[in-house]
């Protein structure tokens, strides 16, 4: 699943390709992408806009368009894809012989981006700001901002009492980290993922923070070496493996202690972490 470096890494790669260019026309191939709202709606909505900014909050990147903006969002599988022109999208798309799969796509005065998700989750959707995007406006602190400090983090600590895995979970409190970083982030501070957040100590929470900045920046510099190939339906980020110590390593020794790593179940979401240097 997208986390925060991998989105930001798409839209520091799609920045120079769309900046400044205008949407001709909305191709929506499979309406549930843009649901609960109308292919119609967004169809009009974006016909002849110009790309002012791609930016990103939390795991959301922003189209900002001349009038409104357009958000995109992977949830688990979405991706970005790109074709030369509305020829080859027609040749390419949604075809058994080429597997390329695209659900919404938009024509721009040069290329074509596509957002493709197989599995439906991901969503497109039109908003005339960010105000108005239920999204968008319930997001906490990003976790990439300079208004994300350890004395801010340790502030919001202190006001829950979830499991410090959910809480960083939780994008109302700080945005941008998922299921992988979390748990990387918690190995790093040697914290236990099912302490409560409100009994993390000031010095815990700055061990924290630090964590939690240099794993995302960590993985972002992964990322972006090789940059996303819009290209390429079949790419994926590489590389990532390299840099876990905890997520997915289950049975596998802890590269601090040697402990065998865990896996246990948190909110439905698996949780990787080590027994003896996570307190």
């Amino acid at each position: 699943m997208p986390e925060l470096p991998e989105v930001e890494a798409v839209v520091r790669t799609l920045r120079p390709l769309v900046r400044g260019q205008r949407i001709r026309c909305a191709h929506i191939l499979h309406a549930i992408a843009v649901k609960p709202q109308s292919l119609t709606f967004l169809a009009n909505f974006v016909a002849g806009r110009c790309i002012r900014r791609v930016e990103r909050r939390g795991k959301y990147v922003l189209l900002v368009l001349d009038r409104g903006l357009l958000t995109l969002h992977f949830r688990l599988d979405g991706q970005l894809l790109w074709f030369s022109n509305a020829a080859e999208l027609a040749e390419r798309a949604n075809l058994p012989e080429t597997q390329v799969h695209v659900d919404v796509a938009l024509e721009l005065s040069k290329g074509v981006l596509g957002f493709a998700d197989c599995r439906h989750f991901g969503r497109v959707h039109a908003w005339n700001s960010a105000e108005d995007s239920p999204g968008l406006s319930s997001l906490g602190i990003d976790a990439l901002s300079k208004e994300f400090t350890h004395a801010r983090l340790g502030q919001l600590l202190a006001k829950s009492s979830r499991p410090l895995k959910d809480f960083l979970l939780d994008q109302t409190r700080v945005a941008g980290l998922g299921n992988i970083y979390s748990c990387e982030s918690l190995w790093h501070a040697r914290l236990n993922p099912q302490r409560r957040a409100h009994t993390v100590s000031a010095k815990e929470a700055r061990r924290l923070h630090k964590a939690i900045v240099s794993v995302l920046a960590r993985a972002l510099e992964c990322c972006l070496h090789p940059p996303p190939d819009f290209r390429d339906a079949k790419w994926w980020f590489q590389g990532l493996e390299k840099i876990l110590r905890a997520y997915d390593r289950e049975g596998q020794p802890c590269r601090r202690c040697g402990t065998a790593i865990q896996r246990i179940e948190q909110s439905g979401r698996s949780t990787y972490w080590c027994r003896r240097c996570q307190k």
